[in-house]
């Protein structure tokens, strides 16, 4: 059915009485339009070829009048409110594995430190064959499949039996589901002996925690600057975007504003206390296209103030506020009620006028410009400029924030070999199988991460079975493609063993040799004048 403005007014009326709905509206023309949707909808149903659910019909209206708003007003169904809040929670209710859905057999990548699979015995490397009696072994299942039967109310039970490496019995486990955390702190690390690196994938309800955990282990490892990686960061919480940014900026600085409809009277002003942890100290925030709306709070603020140095790409530019709004039904809207503006006065919004396609495809349009590629590919209309707060140096609104120091997106390694093994999840399902087959060597040649990355290399003959495992899956080997991506793949081989091995903050430093934003970052805050250079620059 074609989203038409149809049932709209019907759901109103179970937010409030009639006397109430009369007065939300601000003239009678409104009142009439709503009785045109109510007219429309009560004549398709009783009129229309074929028969209408209406609440189908009342979806269809409510999800197309959000869509003609902006990019970022969305209606949320009842049944997928809870898993669309999961991310920004913290937290499911599970048995706490990761998985991996390999030649239809569905593989234990980890288990959640202290989850409930651990504490039963679940290692990473079984295969679970079965769940509730029901065989989920060789029957095509997807991930979400899988979720729906290992997903549950905490103290619910699922028993499941496992296939176990060099065991040829199968295993039965009894798992009772629990509160299972999902960490928005993906690594912490010291670069240096002097510089510590956190990564933050989103800002859920528990980031602020998760970054006061990471950053005080640092600092008690002699870290006196940091890296602060936002790259591919699409946001979060509000909150928890204030509270971080609270704890590099000196007490009473602006850290963002909200303006709603009202010009004057609709202002909201966030401004950092004297609490922080890390208000004096050199700090260094990544960047790239996709770090988005919390991301740029933060950016925009730490660059407004000159409080440190952003290195990276020009942000993704999302700067609508969201508010959650419980519907009747137990379904919801994030209905776009405000926008962002750095403390400089900066709309960190880029624009969608032109409808929501070309805002989609933006970041394509910025390639095909060159810009991610080309600082000089970019350009801002003076009417934009602002300065920031201390050193008054040059900066720009109309959409994501401009890094201090620019860096090209690398797409030297980027072969359509490379691009078919990917997409196809061929080297993630490949280092599997060759580490469950390297496990028990590894684990006692390389007792430490530090031994493993400086001694394990991936050879010639690792990337041989590689290479025979995607032609066994139709990819045709493309010699000059694969010479071209043969250093990326090693690098991402070695970083996923060194997953499997430790953890996301061992995945992250093997990455990052690689990562020239990451380098560039080292680079500055090692070299003597040069972080304080790049502030003062125009």
């Amino acid at each position: 059915m074609k989203k038409l403005l149809l049932s709209i007014g019907i759901l109103s009326f179970s937010f409030c009485s009639f006397a109430q709905l009369m007065s939300l509206f601000e003239s009678k023309s409104d009142m009439q339009n709503i009785n045109r949707i109510i007219e429309a909808s009560v004549k398709i149903q009783q009129l229309y070829v074929d028969s209408v659910s209406s609440d189908e019909m009342a979806e269809n209206a409510i999800k197309g009048i959000l869509e003609k708003l902006d990019p970022h007003s969305v209606y949320i169904p009842k049944d997928e409110v809870k898993k669309a809040n999961e991310q920004l929670v913290g937290n499911f209710e599970g048995i706490g594995v990761q998985f991996q859905i390999l030649d239809d057999t569905l593989f234990v990548e980890q288990t959640i430190s202290g989850g409930p699979s651990e504490k039963v015995g679940i290692l990473p490397g079984d295969r679970i064959v079965t769940v509730n009696d029901s065989t989920i072994a060789g029957v095509k299942l997807t991930n979400l499949d899988v979720m729906k039967k290992l997903r549950g109310k905490k103290g619910t039970s699922v028993n499941v039996k496992v296939l176990r490496r060099g065991n040829p019995d199968l295993l039965s486990f009894k798992i009772i589901r629990d509160k299972i955390p999902l960490f928005s702190v993906d690594a912490s690390y010291m670069a240096t002996p002097s510089i510590g690196y956190i990564k933050l994938n989103r800002f859920s309800a528990t980031s602020k925690d998760e970054f006061d955990k990471a950053f005080d282990e640092l600092k008690a490892q002699g870290m006196k600057d940091l890296i602060f990686d936002l790259q591919s960061n699409g946001g979060g919480y509000l909150k928890t975007a204030i509270d971080l940014a609270d704890e590099f900026l000196a007490d009473k600085k602006m850290i963002v504003y909200t303006k709603g409809r009202s010009e004057n009277n609709d202002q909201t002003k966030f401004i950092a206390s004297s609490k922080g942890k890390f208000e004096t100290g050199r700090i260094v925030v990544l960047v790239d296209e996709y770090s988005a709306s919390a991301s740029e709070i933060i950016s925009g603020a730490i660059q407004d103030w000159d409080r440190g140095l952003i290195i990276g790409r020009r942000t993704y530019g999302k700067g609508l506020v969201q508010q959650q709004i419980p519907m009747s039904d137990g379904a919801m809207m994030r209905l776009t009620t405000a926008r962002y503006y750095t403390p400089a006065g900066r709309c960190i919004q880029k624009p969608y006028k032109e409808g929501i396609e070309k805002y989609k495809h933006d970041l394509i349009d910025r390639y095909n410009r060159g810009e991610l590629s080309s600082a000089d590919s970019i350009h801002f209309p003076d009417s934009l400029k602002r300065y920031t707060l201390n050193l008054h140096r040059p900066v720009y609104g109309g959409g994501g924030i401009m890094p201090d120091i620019f860096i090209p997106i690398d797409t030297t390694h980027l072969t359509k070999y490379l691009k078919k093994i990917v997409s196809k999840g061929i080297v993630n399902s490949f280092s599997s199988k060759y580490f469950e087959t390297h496990a028990d060597e590894w684990k006692v040649k390389y007792p430490t991460y530090k031994i493993f990355s400086e001694q394990f290399t991936v050879s010639d003959e690792i990337l041989n079975e590689l290479t025979d495992a995607a032609t066994k899956d139709e990819v045709e080997f493309v010699k000059d493609d694969f010479e071209k991506s043969k250093a990326f793949l090693s690098m991402e081989l070695k970083a996923l063993f060194a997953r499997r091995l430790w953890g996301l903050s061992e995945f992250y430093q093997e990455i990052n040799t690689t990562n020239d934003t990451y380098k560039k970052a080292i680079e500055v805050l090692e070299k003597e004048n040069e972080y304080k250079l790049s502030l003062t620059q125009n």
